[in-house]
């Protein structure tokens, strides 16, 4: 059976994969790895550090064992593993946020990056700004950080989680084309961003699930038996 296994470093955002992962790759078995002690290694170190980086090599090499077709790495924090990972394994791993910046660099000019987490707005304005350079694009990318909203999800207080990032996303707004949102987590204040805003935005939940299956038509493995 066509398997994609992936790789979650918190909770939460599993719940939103599953049922799009059934929407858009129907047949096909989904497999879920999730160890919240990365997300808190690297929030507390501030950046990815050597130990989270081993162990979520680790998890893809149990991917791999499990028999992936493709391993979904879903954490925009640990992006830059999973850029390393891909030329140590033979099975694709496909980042979550990689559609994302495609689609916003090829669409637009100002870029406004939302993220709930520090260590998660850098790596995606790096993304942004290297995919503008492979499309020969010049875009700029403007940083909206809304301080609490990852504490006030985490600890069940989702009101003050949205609160927190609409507030952010009026600080970028009036000087950026579209909202981009660091973390797919984020993804649902996608429709009230937009409306608040009346600005376009971007989440990866749904994107990134497309790029695999671009890449499973591309193996043909998909659609699945």
């Amino acid at each position: 059976m066509t398997t994609v296994v992936a790789v979650y470093t918190g909770q939460g955002l599993s719940e939103r994969i599953g049922p799009l992962f059934r929407e858009e790759l129907p047949g096909c078995r989904l497999v879920n790895m999730i160890d919240d002690s990365l997300i808190a290694d690297v929030i507390q170190a501030g950046k990815v550090t050597s130990s989270v980086t081993r162990r979520l090599i680790q998890y893809y090499r149990h991917a791999e064992e499990i028999g992936a077709d493709i391993i979904f790495n879903t954490c925009s924090s640990v992006g830059e593993v999973a850029d390393q990972a891909r030329f140590m394994f033979d099975t694709p791993i496909i980042k979550i946020d990689d559609a994302m910046a495609r689609q916003a660099v090829r669409k637009f000019d100002k870029i406004g990056v939302l993220a709930t987490l520090p260590t998660t707005l850098e790596p995606t304005r790096m993304l942004l700004q290297r995919e503008a350079e492979h499309q020969n694009r010049n875009v700029h990318v403007l940083d909206a950080l809304a301080h609490g909203a990852y504490q006030a999800l985490i600890s069940g207080r989702p009101e003050e989680h949205d609160r927190l990032i609409l507030e952010a996303a009026a600080a970028v707004a009036e000087s950026a084309d579209v909202l981009v949102l660091a973390q797919g987590s984020m993804a649902r204040m996608e429709e009230a961003l937009s409306l608040k805003t009346g600005l376009p935005v971007y989440s990866s939940p749904r994107l990134g699930i497309l790029a695999v299956r671009d890449e499973l038509e591309r193996q043909g493995k998909f659609p699945c038996p």
